[in-house]
């Protein structure tokens, strides 16, 4: 097999602390494999800037000016780790043969990069990056994690375990990937759905070198109930059994005070009346706020707006443009950069 042409594709959310320590990681991994020839040196990495506040773009832009390896994506706002991804991976896709993709922090071993180039060499065209543990984690996090995979195996989701979005694809997985079309995109659960010849390979994952986590708990459970939501109307059915047994109960509870009246025992009692009250009130509550999420779903995927909009894309523009002081940059309406020699 030929020398395949990889792309690293890099999202980025306010990563300016960890960005020199990235770009030295990863591009001094990915001209060892060009010496080695395992990859083409064609292979290129793409960093995605989603919108971030602080100064991750102009550091970006700066050091692929200076390195033949780096290229940057700027989008024009923030729209989230999973489209900033996605917006990577199409915009990389046709000019590679396997992507893959891993955060800006390199907390996934990046030395098993050139194991997953391996696995796809052997034919392997989705390769998943797997941690060996969580025993990094707090044990507040490993369990809320743990929990999260075996809920979404019980509703029938197919993830792979202790897998996060470290992983390779091939161009024809990104292909087929790109036609799910749809808004709300969980990808640990998407790409599964692919099919194609898939492995995994275990690493160790290691502490973030600086910065904050971009997955904070509120974020970890909003993304937690968008992949139920998303995959699985399990949560509704779910809402109807409870339902359904509350209406066999109440039923039951009905007969027996019905007994009780025929034989003179009645009492009245207001606490145990308001607890039944407050109890299928806030049934009610819920069933109607998860109808309301899935019905929310079906709202956005009904309006069909984009997923992300670049503003600036350097991917396609040849390094040596951006080098000469005498060529003109420009940018089209669709976000690509041109240049004009002067």
């Amino acid at each position: 097999m030929n020398q395949p042409i990889l792309t690293i594709v890099v999202p980025c959310y306010n990563e300016e602390e960890v960005l020199t320590y990235t770009f030295s990681q990863l591009s001094g991994l990915l001209k060892e494999m060009i010496n080695d020839k395992i990859v083409s040196n064609r292979s290129k990495i793409l960093f995605v800037d989603d919108g971030s506040k602080d100064h991750t773009w102009p550091i970006i832009y700066k050091e692929s000016l200076k390195n033949d390896l780096v290229r940057g994506l700027k989008l024009s706002r923030n729209v989230g780790h999973q489209n900033a991804l996605l917006a990577g991976l199409y915009t990389a896709k046709s000019a590679s043969d396997c992507l893959i993709s891993i955060d800006a922090d390199l907390q996934d071993d990046i030395e098993v990069i050139k194991d997953f180039v391996e696995k796809f060499s052997q034919g392997y065209e989705v390769v998943y990056g797997v941690r060996n543990d969580r025993s990094s984690d707090s044990f507040f996090k490993r369990s809320t994690a743990q929990g999260f995979y075996k809920l979404m195996k019980t509703m029938g989701v197919d993830l792979v375990y202790n897998h996060a979005d470290f992983r390779l694809l091939s161009k024809r997985a990104v292909e087929e990937l790109e036609r799910f079309d749809e808004v709300n995109m969980f990808l640990r659960g998407i790409v599964p759905l692919i099919g194609f010849k898939s492995t995994s390979v275990y690493y160790e994952r290691k502490e973030r070198t600086a910065g904050e986590t971009k997955y904070p708990l509120k974020k970890m459970l909003s993304f937690a109930f968008d992949g139920i939501t998303s995959f699985s109307v399990t949560p509704i059915r779910f809402v109807m059994f409870v339902g359904l047994t509350s209406f066999f109960v109440s039923m039951f509870f009905a007969l027996y005070f019905l007994s009780l009246k025929f034989f003179g025992n009645t009492e009245l009692g207001w606490t145990s009346l308001i607890t039944s009250i407050w109890l299928i009130g806030g049934l009610q509550l819920i069933a109607i706020g998860l109808v309301g999420e899935y019905i929310g779903k079906i709202y956005k995927e009904s309006k069909r707006r984009p997923k992300y909009i670049v503003d600036i894309d350097s991917f396609n523009l040849p390094i040596r443009e951006h080098r000469n002081p005498g060529s003109e940059i420009t940018r089209n309406n669709t976000g690509v950069i041109t240049a004009k020699e002067g």
